[in-house]
């Protein structure tokens, strides 16, 4: 059945005719919807409206060649029109800003966790020998210098200094990052 006689069957309310329409169009309405990047749901309202609109207005369409053309440009002004209405309206939970309490302590802790990324980058420029004995000196509880030592391999006597001089070099480390120590 060509064109002219399906839209002129449709509009007498064959339903197969109707279903032929719709067969030959949904690829070229599903196209064109997926080219403005819906969201399924939107694309699917905008598919559906436009069949709507086909039935709304299929008695004032003369032109049966035309159709394509026609359900192509009825489509990409429901798009737009989706688009629209989507920048106006913004949909959220039920939520709600912090008050200033929590949104100073939500502040802080961001801080705390971007100086806390900057002093760990700086320790791993540390070398492996001031690094294992930072991390053995911090540890809870503390172990004593006997401990320390044997752990290393070095002499008691050298972890004070050895444990300074990292120390100095965490500290030049750190403030070529950008962070500050302020005086004890």
């Amino acid at each position: 059945m060509d064109l002219e006689a399906l839209m002129r069957a449709a509009r007498e309310g064959d339903g197969d005719a109707w279903n032929a329409i719709v067969a030959r169009y949904s690829g070229l309405l599903w196209g064109i919807v997926r080219g403005y990047r819906l969201g399924d749901a939107d694309a699917a309202d905008v598919f559906q409206t436009t069949w709507l609109r086909l039935v709304e207005h299929l008695d004032g369409i003369r032109n049966a060649d035309g159709l394509g053309a026609w359900l192509a440009t009825t489509a990409r002004h429901e798009c737009l029109r989706v688009l629209r209405v989507g920048q106006r309206h913004v949909l959220t939970d039920a939520f709600e800003l912090p008050d200033e309490a929590e949104a100073a302590a939500l502040d802080a802790r961001l801080l705390t966790g971007e100086r806390d990324r900057a002093l760990w980058r700086a320790f791993e420029v540390l070398s492996d020998r001031c690094r294992r004995l930072l991390r053995l000196l911090v540890a809870d509880p503390a172990p004593s210098y006997e401990e320390v030592g044997a752990a290393l391999d070095m002499p008691i006597g050298s972890i004070g200094p050895t444990r300074g001089r990292c120390l100095e070099r965490l500290r030049e480390h750190a403030s070529a990052a950008g962070l500050t120590t302020g005086e004890a």
